[in-house]
């Protein structure tokens, strides 16, 4: 099914669905908390693998060669230091409404939906988030141009999660 223009699914939750997602919620807050690297759960035919963030490779110096996350073999962090460098910086920033797959354009190949000194109008499209095999369009809260978009193509977003940074105009 397609989803709804508001960025919700086209179906309801029902309480199970519901139920899962908070168990996802609830086991990636236990491996934040732990050293472990990662939690697998089984029931029945299905699998759940969830794994840490791996840091990314530090920033070059200015001149420096540029790594791309394939050459350095890492994967991008999403999480608590992004939210926290925003509220610093006093950037209002438009937060992810649930947890899924953060995906910055329509399709692969496409140009993304919005880039660092775009525009953004409340209501504008700036991703899809995909959850329980359905697409969701993420529309923006606030107005003003992206100051930084802060969510990786293809990562791993949780709900409440930062996605762009945006500067009032």
């Amino acid at each position: 099914m397609e989803p709804e223009r508001d960025g919700g699914p086209s179906i309801p939750l029902d309480p199970g669905d519901a139920s899962l997602l908070a168990l996802v919620d609830r086991l990636a807050a236990m491996l934040e908390r732990s050293e472990l690297a990662e939690i697998e759960v089984e029931a029945g035919g299905t699998a759940l693998v969830l794994r840490k963030p791996v840091a990314p490779p530090a920033v070059p110096a200015i001149g420096g060669p540029i790594r791309t996350e394939a050459q350095s073999g890492s994967v991008p962090a999403t999480g608590g230091a992004s939210a926290a460098a925003a509220a610093e910086e006093g950037r209002p920033a438009v937060l992810a409404p649930l947890t899924g797959i953060f995906y910055n354009a329509p399709a692969p190949g496409s140009a993304p939906f919005v880039s660092v000194g775009s525009e953004v109008a409340v209501g504008t499209i700036i991703g899809l988030i995909e959850a329980m095999k359905l697409f969701n369009e993420i529309k923006s809260d606030r107005a003003g141009r992206v100051a930084r978009v802060v969510a990786e193509n293809g990562a791993l977003i949780k709900a409440k999660q930062p996605l762009i940074e945006v500067e009032p105009l």
